[in-house]
């Protein structure tokens, strides 16, 4: 037992001293803060403004059905970017588990419902679970639909298929609360 202990700190030593293990690779990483995140979209906007949306239940199961995903709250917020009068577009920040560890996430949304981006902004899996910035670039103006799954819209990704899956997800769950809850409050606003 001594010579089995005593050889695994011997090996872990030298795996360490000489960088062939790097505790970096599995700690994950933060790319961007969320304040900086607001700026780079919306870099133009004279204010960014918060819109918080709570569900009740009638709300959750149309929006889940819309999604054909489960949430897992009922609270979001939304930051409305402004120019002037004039909603140049909202982002919303949420996170999911990949496999044990999360992903923070930001969706970017056009004022027509359609996105504009979305980015990873924190993943604490190993990076080979993350798809590439290229594979992000096909949500871009996309909409909730049919085709707004892996393997018919969006493109799968070989060793990274629970982030996909995941991501793709996240990403039906917050156009289905921003058509039901955001969107068709500025339409009521707007004809009321």
């Amino acid at each position: 037992m001594k010579k089995t202990c005593f050889f695994i700190t011997l090996l872990l030593t030298f795996a360490i001293g000489t960088g062939l293990y790097d505790p970096s690779i599995v700690e994950g990483k933060v790319y961007k803060t969320k304040d900086a995140a607001l700026k780079e979209v919306f870099p133009d906007a004279d204010a960014v403004e918060k819109i918080n949306v709570f569900l009740g239940e009638a709300e959750q199961k149309k929006i889940e059905a819309i999604a054909k995903s489960k949430l897992d709250s009922r609270i979001f917020t939304f930051y409305t970017g402004r120019k002037g009068r004039d909603i140049i577009g909202y982002a919303i920040f949420g996170s999911h588990v990949v496999r044990t560890k999360q992903a923070v996430y930001m969706v970017v949304i056009n004022p027509d419902g359609s996105i504009r981006q979305v980015e990873i902004l924190a993943f604490y899996e190993p990076e080979e679970y993350l798809p590439r910035k290229r594979w992000f670039e096909q949500f871009t103006g996309k909409i909730l639909g049919d085709e707004l799954w892996p393997r018919r819209g969006i493109s799968a990704v070989t060793g990274a298929t629970l982030s996909v899956n995941g991501i793709t997800q996240e990403v039906r769950k917050i156009l289905a609360v921003f058509k039901v809850m955001v969107k068709e409050e500025i339409k009521s606003a707007i004809s009321g």
